[in-house]
């Protein structure tokens, strides 16, 4: 630079300075850094799934996201379907319960009506109420399951429609970060190597022919951000909406199987 300056200063008269604008394609420099850019991101998939300790350890560099506090709503919703996935299944056990209930209770109704049937009418008489009381057993279970099996497809629709939208949601969102942060390590990589280039006074072939393929990078960064905070804000959109409805459907569902209970028992 100051010999530049050193050049412009010394010339009398008037200087112009002319320059080449460099275009790019950054799909084509995609495709062709493909297997790098690839690789990087499943390193980061792997780190993703480790300690940062762990990562020290086995010596694998990567890019991090400071301050995520999308992480904790993230892990908060699959505890959430997992809470759901649980919850189903408990309540589809104890509905198989009842079935099996009612259909014992019916079978011994049917059973004291045969015996009232052959029995004098003292003993007809008890044995009727009996027959009676179990049919009336067995009309409450059933009732009670047709109350509940709407409720189990209404938890039913969180879990198996919004959860799995939701997924495919963060699916592309997790792809958009580690792209993103792929090419954060690719720039952190080229600084490091253009610094230690210049601590050996020795010049890097890329920098002398114009640094065509940082600047590329950087701007294949830019476009990885953008895309990856859209789709942040998008992930971020659904959270909040879904966690409203997961809230707002979960007590009404439960105060309505709490309630069939209640009149299954009185009854």
């Amino acid at each position: 630079k100051q010999w530049y300056q050193r050049r412009v200063r010394g010339i009398d008269g008037s200087v112009a300075f002319t320059y080449a604008k460099l275009t790019f394609d950054t799909n084509h420099f995609k495709e062709a850094k493909g297997l790098d850019m690839v690789m990087k991101k499943v390193k980061h998939k792997c780190i993703e799934r480790m300690s940062s300790g762990t990562a020290d350890k086995l010596g694998l560099t990567r890019a991090v996201l400071c301050n995520d506090d999308l992480a904790k709503k993230l892990e908060e919703f699959n505890r959430n379907a997992t809470f759901y996935k649980e919850l189903l299944v408990r309540c589809h056990y104890l509905l198989l319960d009842f079935n099996a209930s009612s259909n014992v209770y019916k079978g011994m109704g049917d059973l004291f009506s045969q015996i009232a049937v052959r029995e004098k009418a003292a003993a007809n008489e008890a044995f009727t109420m009996f027959a009676d009381a179990h049919r009336n057993y067995h009309r409450a279970g059933t009732d009670f399951q047709k109350k509940a099996s709407p409720i189990m497809n209404k938890l039913g629709t969180y879990l198996h429609k919004a959860v799995p939208d939701m997924r495919l949601t963060i699916k592309k969102y997790a792809d958009a970060k580690f792209e993103y942060l792929a090419y954060c390590l690719k720039i952190k990589e080229m600084d490091d190597e253009e610094y230690t280039f210049n601590s050996l006074d020795d010049p890097l072939p890329r920098v002398e022919d114009g640094n065509y393929e940082y600047r590329v990078v950087l701007r294949c960064r830019g476009q990885a951000r953008a895309h990856f905070l859209q789709l942040r804000s998008d992930v971020r959109v659904k959270l909040q909406l879904l966690n409203s409805k997961h809230v707002q459907d979960l007590t009404e569902q439960l105060e309505k199987w709490t309630t069939a209970l209640l009149d299954y028992y009185e009854e």
